[in-house]
């Protein structure tokens, strides 16, 4: 039976390749674009009368209940601020344009960031790397 990783254990490995203070700056703003950019391109899908962006949010949710309330508590404060965000998106502003954009300009920068840093991401090593970069962001030790 494989033994499963507690929090501190992702954020410590994920912490691994993000020692470099540019790629770190660069993560604070980058990880939490991606993030609503994700969310933002599914708001206006719907599949069984329920937004997509809902149903992700419930699909990696018991990831996080896994990993503890702190988890939890991160990652709802998060989706919160996707979903205040998109309920007020001005009309104007072409949603799916703007969200493709956003997620494109935030990879580029994480890719910079990894190249000053001189190590790949983590998520080449295991995907649910990328579950736990939001959680860095706001838990990653000092």
């Amino acid at each position: 039976m494989a033994v499963r990783k507690t929090l501190d254990q992702w954020l410590a490995e994920y912490s691994l390749s993000h020692q470099h203070p540019v790629n770190r700056a660069i993560h604070a703003v980058c990880v939490p674009a991606i993030l609503f950019a994700i969310v933002a391109v599914l708001w206006d899908l719907h599949l069984f009368g329920l937004r997509v962006a809902y149903l992700l949010m419930v699909l990696v949710a018991p990831f996080y209940v896994w990993l503890g309330l702190r988890a939890v508590g991160v990652m709802a404060a998060q989706f919160l601020a996707c979903v205040l965000i998109l309920s007020f998106w001005p009309l104007a502003l072409p949603l799916i344009d703007t969200s493709i954009a956003i997620f494109a300009a935030a990879w580029i920068g994480q890719f910079v960031g990894h190249a000053i840093e001189g190590r790949r991401p983590k998520f080449f090593q295991d995907l649910t790397f990328l579950l736990i970069g939001p959680l860095w962001v706001v838990l990653k030790p000092r």
